[in-house]
């Protein structure tokens, strides 16, 4: 009897686990999103990579950025050089990458 009580609580911590899991991948995919519109909607985004913590986007129209909104969602440092942006965004690069990935599909 005491077994199958700890058999339950087992359970009910990996159903929990799941589920805060999987509500903080819908939170990053929305503020990526947020990401992408701050830097002018994926329209504007021409080509972009990945460099260790750095994400390097070219884009068609600079003026449509809002740095601003970008560093308030966590950059570290944005540099802009011509029609290029290099932001310092740590960790979240990769995922951003990914997100503009699926979103140009």
């Amino acid at each position: 009897m005491v077994q199958m009580q700890y058999i339950l609580i087992i359970v009910i911590l990996v159903l929990v686990a799941l589920a805060i899991s999987k509500s903080m991948k819908k939170d990053i995919k929305i503020e990526m999103n947020k990401l992408v519109a701050s830097l002018g909607g994926k329209d504007n985004i021409l080509n972009y990579e990945v460099n260790k913590s750095r994400f390097i986007v070219t884009l068609k129209n600079v003026e449509l950025v809002n740095k601003e909104a970008i560093q308030k969602m966590g950059a570290k440092g944005i540099v802009e050089i011509d029609n290029q942006l290099k932001i310092i965004l740590g960790d979240s690069a990769r995922q951003l990458k990914k997100q503009i990935d699926e979103l140009k599909r």
